[in-house]
C-alpha cells in the first residue's frame, strides 16, 4: 500500500468566506519600514523648502584653535569669583592679626588716665604715628604680599594644569591659542602682569579687561588672554 502523499497549498486568492486569509504562494517578503524624511539629522514634517537655512541662534559655539569650546562670560565671572573668594581669605587671614593689634594698641592709648583722674584728649600727632601710619605701612606690606600670592596661586599653581581653583570648579582651563605651543610660566606670567598688577594699579583696568571678553571675536579673549596669546575653553569630559 502507498502512502497518499501531502497535498499542496491551495493557490492565493481571496480570503474564505469563513474568514482568514490565503497565504501567499511565493517566498514572504516582510513589509519595507517607512523611513520619515530628516533635514540635517533632525526630522523634518514637513521637509524645508528650498533655499532654508537655519536661524543663526542654531549656530554652534565657536571653538577654540585646538577644538575644544570656548569658555562664555558667566562661566568665568563664577570662577573669577571663587578666586577672589579664595584671595579674600587669604588677606584676611594676614592683615587682620596686625588690624586687632593696632586697634588694641590705640584703645589702650586712649585709656590711659591722667593723674587727675581725667581722660586727656587724643593727641592728633600721636594717633597719626601710632595708628594711622602703621595702617597705611600695613596695607602697603599686605598689597606687597598679595601680588606674591597672585603669583604662586595664578602662575605656578596654575601652571601645572591650566586650571585654578574656580576654573577647576567651573571645569575650564587655561590653554595657549597655538595648540602646539606649550604653557610656560612665561606665558601666564604675562596674563597676571595685565590681570593683577596694571588691574590693581591703573583705575577701571580690571572692568576693562574682564568685561573685553563680551565684544572680541573670535576667541572671546580678555585683555590678559590678549596679551599673554591664551584662551579659556571649557574641559570636555
Amino acid at each position: 500500500m502507498t502512502e497518499p502523499s501531502p497535498a499542496s497549498p491551495p493557490p492565493a486568492g481571496p480570503p474564505p468566506a469563513g474568514g482568514g486569509f490565503a497565504p501567499p504562494s511565493g517566498p514572504y517578503a516582510p513589509p519595507r519600514q517607512h523611513t520619515p524624511p530628516t533635514y540635517a539629522g533632525l526630522p523634518a514634517y514637513p521637509p524645508p523648502p528650498p533655499g532654508y537655512a537655519p536661524h543663526p541662534g542654531f549656530v554652534p559655539a565657536t571653538l577654540a584653535p585646538n577644538g575644544q569650546p570656548l569658555a562664555g562670560f558667566g562661566e568665568r565671572l563664577v570662577a573669577w569669583l571663587i578666586d577672589t573668594a579664595v584671595a579674600s581669605a587669604v588677606a584676611m587671614v594676614l592683615f587682620l592679626p596686625v588690624v586687632l593689634w593696632l586697634w588694641f594698641r590705640m584703645f589702650n592709648d586712649m585709656m590711659v588716665v591722667a593723674p587727675d583722674g581725667t581722660v586727656p584728649e587724643p593727641d592728633p600727632a600721636t594717633m597719626l604715628t601710632d595708628f594711622f601710619l602703621p595702617m597705611l605701612l600695613a596695607e602697603a606690606g599686605l598689597l606687597l604680599l598679595m601680588f606674591v600670592f597672585y603669583w604662586l596661586y595664578h602662575v605656578e599653581y596654575a601652571r601645572r594644569t591650566g586650571q585654578t581653583l574656580g576654573k577647576k570648579a567651573m571645569k575650564l582651563r587655561i590653554v595657549p591659542l597655538d595648540p602646539t605651543a606649550p604653557l610656560t610660566r612665561g606665558v601666564l606670567g604675562r596674563r597676571y602682569l595685565v590681570e593683577f598688577v596694571a588691574g590693581s594699579l591703573v583705575p577701571f583696568a580690571n572692568y576693562l579687561d574682564g568685561f573685553w571678553q563680551l565684544w572680541d571675536k573670535p576667541w572671546q579673549q580678555t585683555l590678559h588672554d590678549k596679551f599673554a596669546g591664551t584662551v579659556v575653553v571649557k574641559v570636555v569630559p
